[in-house]
């Protein structure tokens, strides 16, 4: 069969470089807020969007979310544009309601990792970041966890990049790893910037390593080393159920999944079919 309309066309050398210099710019830009955040400690932030410090992250973390969006944009279709605001919708309501339940996952990356799956790295990184900023208006204590929202992001687009969703019993395991790192990152955040953690059942947890003698920062590591693998291997789970139950012709608008083969039965040879 000939060469269709779902061909890409190669990128130009110079639009190529600069996409990939707005997404290191953008990255630089969310690592750096989140070094000022854990540096600085700064406790104002949980009064709202008016303090400096809020100001400050809520600057950063916007900036690198414009650079990576700006980054990514001309390389999305409009099947991507649409999806983004019911991913945004998605993960807020899922992580406002399960952060207020005895459950101690969060689930509030949902409409990420799909963004991720579908569109790659740095779309899923700019969905995270985005998510954690227009939560913040409603529930101030997300702001400074934007920057573990936007790896999450990142590394469930590597995931789907390299294969992991190829196999439905690799999606967990990836899910897991990737909950480990997150974990690692969000827990100094908890314990220097707000001095624990905003979930009930995940406080919960906190307070009882802190009964059995731990320091705070070791408390809420553990927390999160128990709580982020297993939240993260079922938000990936749950998002490997619903891309494959997208009709295959779904799947194929999206020219991530058909250029880097992410998904089983939608491999290299579809994008010329």
């Amino acid at each position: 069969m000939s060469s269709t309309s779902l061909t890409l066309p190669a990128p130009a050398p110079a639009a190529a470089r600069k996409r990939r210099l707005l997404e290191i710019l953008g990255a630089l830009a969310i690592a750096g807020t989140y070094a000022y955040l854990v540096l600085n400690q700064p406790s104002d932030i949980a009064g709202g969007p008016g303090s400096a410090a809020a100001l400050i992250a809520l600057s950063g973390f916007l900036v690198g979310a414009i650079l990576l969006i700006m980054a990514v944009l001309p390389t999305l279709p409009a099947s991507t544009l649409v999806l983004i605001p019911v991913a945004l919708v998605l993960n807020i309501v899922l992580g406002q309601f399960v952060g207020s339940t005895l459950v101690p996952f969060y689930l509030d990356a949902i409409g990420t990792v799909l963004i991720a799956v579908l569109a790659g790295p740095a779309a899923g990184a700019a969905t995270g970041a985005l998510s954690s900023i227009i939560w913040s208006f409603f529930n101030p204590t997300v702001l400074p966890f934007a920057a573990g929202a936007a790896l999450i992001g990142a590394l469930a687009g590597l995931a789907a990049r390299y294969g992991l969703f190829r196999r439905f019993y690799f999606a967990p395991i990836a899910g897991f790893l990737t909950g480990i790192i997150g974990g690692v990152v969000s827990a100094p955040v908890a314990a220097f910037v707000f001095g624990g953690t905003s979930g009930v059942a995940t406080g919960a947890i906190v307070s009882a390593f802190r009964a059995m003698g731990d320091t705070l920062f070791a408390a809420i590591t553990k927390q999160a080393l128990l709580s982020d693998p297993m939240d993260k291997a079922i938000v990936f789970t749950l998002v490997a159920l619903l891309v494959y139950a997208l009709p295959r012709r779904a799947r194929l608008q999206f020219p991530f999944v058909r250029r880097h083969n992410v998904l089983a039965g939608t491999g290299r040879d579809d994008a010329t079919n």
